[in-house]
Parts: structure tokens; sequence; C-alpha cells
């Protein structure tokens, strides 16, 4: 008689490998100047980068075990020299803390925009006109979605809010080709639009929060900071050239499954005209984005509500019944809930590593390290980029980066002194910060986009370690090059 019992899935290897790694971490000789707890915190970094790069384990079971990690190791630490314990409450905090983080709401609300936008229909249609306009090869939907972002880049002061209009009209555009949510067409077309939006994070100043809260850093220590006209002038250069390098990674390691729709642009038309006029909650659905989109444009110069604030408040709306356009059991059905979770706790770590210090003892140790003190403008430069780069494997917000690291590397660089330009050299190395190409949980605008799951972690890895490497490369060229033209290094 056959036997009907399952047989149970062996433990994952490179959950070993993480514990393994995360218990030498800790288990080393505590280095000068790093608290226990930032040790921990460190063995607990590296456990989860190993975890999320392999997906060994589903990204929310990953999420309750960093949590726990984190409220049981940190709140177990001794105190340091000058400090005093932690305890299980304080560690527990900090665990949590990226539930509270404006970020994370903005991840939420620019998921539940996409439900909203699907579920009138709205993304289909707007996926149809911007087929029409940039036709219907796969090369076209790629040019035509890094020409989106950029054009966003200029009006939308939030990543992840201009990741939130181009999401659902790019599924919309993978639902006309007719292939599957998991081919490689949906994955190569989703990926561009997430590290397309990080790119021109670094053209246009006011394109992300990072570049704002740099720029209050250096106004706070030199008084002095770039105009909108000089970081477009050092940036978009940088940009642009990107955007080529992310077309031909892109097409080269994923090549889609077939460059055309069949019938081209007259079934592009003919959908359209089997769709109809617009209904109504199409329009509420447009005119709430296109007020949106108004309130993100002008935030700061006509009015002080945040970007968070203001399209939870329009999501508010739309979850109105009888005036809005989606229900409640929509929304559970169609959010991925654990992108969210995810999102939370990779702020939770970035947390953690501040609170720990163990973020200021990474610095301390890369600038002693590489005895910065010897180097010239450009090594100083090279070198700190490269540890900027590193870093930001382990941090889920490029604005908590900034917020950690910037103020530290702009005190280094004065102590340097010598023919450092200090204002520049810090503009080009928050460039660096929005370096999010890695991982999805780099950055908020990969996670909107992984919450669609028409990519892996593994693809998304593949792309973003090339743009990495091509892209710290350009950095330095750039640096002997244009920025050295411009007096920067």
């Amino acid at each position: 008689m056959t036997s009907t019992t399952a047989t149970p899935k062996p433990f994952p290897v490179s959950v070993i490998i993480a514990i393994t790694v995360a218990l030498a971490i800790n288990l080393m000789p505590l280095p000068e100047g790093l608290t226990e707890a930032g040790q921990r915190t460190l063995a607990i970094l590296a456990f989860a980068v190993i975890v999320w790069l392999t997906e060994a384990l589903d990204y929310a079971v990953s999420s309750v075990l960093i949590v726990a990690l984190i409220a049981f190791a940190l709140g177990n630490a001794p105190a340091g020299t000058g400090t005093v314990d932690m305890g299980h409450a304080k560690a527990l905090g900090i665990a949590l803390s990226g539930f509270s983080n404006g970020a994370l709401a903005l991840v939420a609300a620019a998921l539940f925009l996409s439900v909203a936008m699907t579920a009138t229909g709205l993304d289909r249609r707007i996926a149809y006109r911007t087929l029409n306009l940039v036709g219907t090869s796969a090369t076209g939907v790629l040019v035509g979605a890094i020409a989106v972002t950029v054009i966003l880049s200029l009006l939308v002061p939030s990543a992840t809010a201009r990741v939130a209009c181009v999401v659902p009209i790019m599924l919309g555009v993978i639902v006309a080709f007719g292939v599957d949510k998991r081919s490689m067409f949906a994955a190569s077309t989703m990926i561009v639009v997430a590290q397309g939006t990080s790119i021109w994070n670094i053209g246009i100043m006011t394109a992300a929060a990072q570049n704002m809260l740099m720029l209050g850093f250096l106004q706070k220590a030199l008084n002095a900071s770039p105009s909108w006209g000089e970081w477009l002038m050092a940036g978009a250069p940088y940009a642009i050239a990107m955007s080529v390098v992310l077309f031909v990674v892109v097409r080269r390691l994923m090549p889609p499954e077939k460059e055309h729709i069949e019938g081209g642009k007259e079934a592009v038309r003919k959908a359209l005209t089997d769709m109809g006029a617009m209904t109504g909650p199409e329009w509420r659905v447009l005119v709430t984005v296109l007020t949106l989109v108004g309130f993100w444009v002008t935030e700061k110069k006509l009015h002080d509500i945040d970007t968070t604030t203001i399209t939870i408040i329009g999501l508010a709306y739309l979850l109105l019944p009888k005036i809005g356009v989606m229900t409640w059991p929509q929304v559970q059905k169609q959010v991925p809930w654990g992108t969210i979770i995810v999102f939370g706790v990779g702020i939770s770590l970035g947390t953690a590593l501040l609170d720990t210090k163990a973020a200021t003892w990474l610095a301390d140790f890369v600038v002693k390290g590489l005895h910065l003190e010897s180097l010239g403008s450009f090594g100083v430069f090279a070198g700190l980029a490269l540890f900027l780069i590193l870093i930001h494997i382990g941090f889920a917000s490029a604005t908590s980066l900034t917020s950690a690291l910037i103020p530290i590397l702009i005190a280094v660089l004065q102590r340097l002194g010598g023919d450092i330009n200090v204002m520049g050299m810090t503009m080009l190395l928050g460039f660096v910060v929005s370096f999010g190409f890695i991982l999805p949980i780099n950055a908020p605008q990969n996670m909107v986009c992984r919450g669609t799951e028409t990519f892996t972690s593994k693809q998304f890895t593949k792309i973003g370690i090339w743009l990495t490497v091509i892209g710290y490369l350009l950095v330095l060229a750039f640096a002997l090059t244009w920025w050295k033209f411009l007096g920067y290094v």
C-alpha cells in the first residue's frame, strides 16, 4: 500500500549558513569601540542579508525571525562602557519601530492605490494609451518605462509615490502582452521601473527625500548647499548614462519571450474601443490620483501637508462606501501584506544599527582601515563611495542611511581638510546613497515593485549587482572627468 504522507522538506542550507555566519560574528572578540549590542546587531544584519538574498525563507517568516532576534539579542546584551542595559522592552521597541515609520505608511498607501486602479480598470486603460504612444515592442515598453520615471522625477518628490503611479500602468502593459506575470518580460519591465526610479533619484535634487535631508545637513554644517541647477548639472548626465546601462543590462540578461504584441497597434486600438467610455469609478480614481500628484508637486511650496498624509487622505476617500471605488475585502485580497511587513522590519534593522552605534563604528572602521587621511581627494571619494554602497545593503531606506552616515561623513571631510570641496563631495556621496540596486529591501520603490510578484529577489539581485559594479565604475570615471571639471572632486 502506497503511503500518502508528504516527505518533509529538508531544512534550507542557506539558513544554516546564515545562522553560522551570525554566530561567528557574535562570538568574535569584541572590537575596540563597538558595544556588544552593536556586535549582535551586525550579526543579525549578516543573517538577514543572507536569508533575504537566497530567499531561503518566506519574506514574512524571515521578518518575524528578525524581530525576535533583535528583541532577544539586544534585550540581553550586557552594558558597555558608559551605557546601561537596554532591556527587552526597549529592544522590542527598536524591533517594531519600523512599523511606525512614515515610509512604511507610504509603501502601504502606494500598494492600496494600485488596488484602486486595478479594481476600476483604469490601469488597463492607461496601459493601452501608453502602448499606443510608445509602440507595442518590448523595447518600446522598456524605453517608455524609463521615460516615465524621468518625467515623474521632475514632478513628484517621492520615489514611492512615483512608483505608485507607474506600477499599475506597467501591470496593464504586461496583461496586454498576454504573458504570465512571472514571465521574463514582466520581470524585466517591473525591475526597470524600480531601478530607473533609484537612478533618477540621483539626477534630480527634488526627486527623493534623502536628497533634501542631505541638503539640510549641509546647510547646518556649512551654511551652504548646492542649488537645484548645480545638482542637475552634476547628477543628470550620470543618471542619463546609468539609464542607458540599465536598458542594456536588462535586455542582455532578461530577454523577453516575444518582441511584439500580435496585431500591433490595431489590437491596442480595438482594446480601447472595447473598453468604451471611462466609467464613474475610473474618473474618481483618476481625479484622486491627479489631485495627489498636485499636492506632491507643491509640497512645501503651497502647503505643508507631507506626501504620506495626503496620500492616506486620498485613499480614505477611495475606500468610502458609495463614494469610493473599492472595498476592504478587495484590499485584503490584493495587497501583498508580506511586502509591508518585511519593509517595516528592514527599517527596524536600520534603526538598530543606529541606536547601537554599529553604523558609526563601521564608518570609523572604514575611514581608519582605508587610511583616508593619507589619500588625495579622489582616493577619499572612491573609498567613502564604496563604503556607502556596501553598507546600503543593510538599510531598507536611503533616508535612514543618510540620517545615519552623511553627518559623520561631513565631519570626516571637514577633519581631512586640504583641497577637499566638502559641499561638492558630500553632494556626490549623496548620489551614491541612492544606490539601492542590490536587494529589493534596499529601497521602498523596490518593495512596491516586488509586491507585484512579477520577479524574484534573485532576478532583481542579478540585475542589481551589474548596475552597482558598473555604476561605481561610472562614479569613478565621472569623478576623474566631469565632476572634477565642476570642481567637486
